[in-house]
């Protein structure tokens, strides 16, 4: 597992997978992986959720990316995105159906999809597989969340030891988002591309959860009251005050 402060061109000589939503975390990991690896790909997945929208950020994304830095653009290689409706279909959740977002009497929010970032990063390691990537990269992150176990760090690193096992393979999971807070991730943003990087992250990605890009907040579009809107908005507000 791999932080925040790994130095840049690390793996220059490698290739990384990023699990690319088109929200500010991925996007954020994009750049990360684009500082460190030769050639990075992108993975997004369509699975009923209720913000689709931000499917629709990804090549705005990407096409934005390689115009920020001319080695980025050099670095930055295929993309993909993997349908899985089946996804939805078994999940009874606030991100797959229209109903209200709210906590659940084991204390987890509604908007949990069981068992999706388990099944985002076995199919992820499948692709880096055959594309021979040996890195993927993921946004997930136990300091400011919504306390989804699969974003956990032990989960991450139970993962990591299962597709090694089960795809005899050395795939490195990494998580450089793992141990920072949400104003911290909006500074990394800014430490690896500038402000044009931020200004890029708050125009162009979507985190609602609600899919709503009619409202324009100083951090971005979104509802401005689900948990994700919360989220960032008070990290953006920590960010900009610092």
């Amino acid at each position: 597992m791999t932080d925040a402060v790994t130095p840049a061109g690390q793996h220059a000589a490698e290739g990384a997978l990023v699990l690319f939503s088109g929200g500010q975390d991925s996007a954020t990991c994009l750049a990360w992986a684009l500082e460190r690896f030769g050639r990075v790909e992108t993975l997004g997945f369509h699975y009923g959720q209720r913000h689709a929208v931000e499917l629709e950020r990804r090549p705005v994304l990407r096409a934005a990316f390689a115009r920020l830095k001319p080695h980025w653009a050099e670095r930055l290689g295929e993309d993909h995105v993997l349908d899985m409706p089946v996804l939805g279909q078994i999940s009874e959740t606030a991100l797959t159906r229209d109903v209200a977002v709210a906590m659940e009497e084991g204390g987890l929010p509604n908007t949990f999809v069981p068992g999706r970032n388990l099944v985002f990063l076995t199919f992820a390691a499948a692709l880096a597989y055959r594309r021979g990537l040996r890195h993927i990269v993921g946004g997930m992150c136990e300091t400011d969340f919504s306390g989804y176990p699969d974003c956990r760090d032990d989960t991450v690193k139970a993962m990591q030891v299962a597709l090694n096992l089960g795809m005899e393979q050395r795939f490195v999971l990494h998580t450089p988002l793992m141990w920072i807070d949400k104003a911290e991730t909006w500074a990394l943003a800014e430490a690896l591309g500038g402000r044009a990087l931020v200004d890029l992250v708050v125009e162009e990605t979507h985190t609602c959860y609600l899919g709503d890009r009619g409202q324009r907040h100083a951090w971005g579009y979104g509802c401005g009251g689900c948990p994700a809107c919360r989220l960032r908005a008070d990290g953006f507000a920590r960010y900009s005050a610092a």
